[in-house]
């Protein structure tokens, strides 16, 4: 039985200024929290499951694992969980230590005010499909440690470095690779192909790219429009360019 106490400290992570003191986040579901096991870089600080669930997983958790397993009844994840729909298994995690990214010879994103956690997750997820491993975001992006983050990322999180920062600061100190800035108007993507090195620049779903961010663009580009919607969603966006760059 888990006690109260400890029940509100699992309840706090929730919330990202709990998050940040604790230096703590929690997973949920069988998929994620054992790719977040398998991590090297992420490491676990408490696992809650249901009693078959644990039973089921214990040897593989333990090649990854050697920590506490405790067993909870679906009423103790009801309360818990972050989820609308309890899963079989909570993880608690430690936050990843912010390191430097560098983004020569290779494709990166930056994401401007993405505050939507599906859409930053999926993003996150995205980035993982077409071999991205560095996403820079602007300091009002969604907490990465959000618990719809770590959801919708579905294992992805593990093998992304997710970086927050001034954007402009950023840029600036990393003149030298050019930046595509995903636009309305612009070179349409099916122009570019096969990019090697690069920092791809995704707006906020609902005002787009700053100003200031745009005029440090090296080019901008586009999808190509056949129907009348006025935008797309800023993870559907980031697919389809991805796979034309890719």
């Amino acid at each position: 039985m888990l006690s109260k106490t400890y029940t509100k400290y699992i309840q706090s992570l929730h919330h990202k200024k709990f998050r940040d003191a604790e230096n703590a986040f929690i997973a949920e579901g069988s998929k994620v929290v054992m790719e977040l096991l398998s991590s090297s870089k992420i490491v676990c600080e408490h696992i809650l499951g249901k009693a078959d669930w644990l039973s089921e997983n214990e040897s593989l958790i333990r090649t990854h694992y050697k920590g506490p397993l405790e067993i909870v009844d679906n009423f103790e994840l009801e309360k818990i969980s972050a989820l609308s729909t309890p899963n079989q298994v909570l993880g608690i995690f430690k936050k990843l230590k912010q390191g430097p990214v560098n983004v020569t010879g290779q494709i990166s994103l930056a994401l401007d005010t993405i505050q939507d956690p599906g859409n930053l997750g999926t993003i996150i997820r995205i980035a993982d499909w077409f071999g991205v491993t560095n996403i820079i975001c602007s300091d009002n992006c969604a907490d990465m440690y959000n618990p719809k983050v770590i959801q919708s990322t579905m294992g992805s999180f593990g093998r992304v470095e997710v970086l927050y920062t001034n954007l402009v600061d950023f840029l600036n100190r990393n003149s030298s690779v050019s930046v595509y800035a995903a636009a309305l108007n612009g070179k349409s993507v099916d122009e570019i192909k096969g990019l090697k090195e690069g920092i791809l620049l995704i707006g906020n779903e609902s005002k787009g790219i700053s100003a200031e961010l745009m005029q440090m663009a090296t080019e901008k580009i586009t999808i190509p429009k056949f129907g009348m919607a006025e935008s797309l969603n800023a993870a559907v966006a980031t697919g389809i360019i991805l796979s034309h760059l890719r």
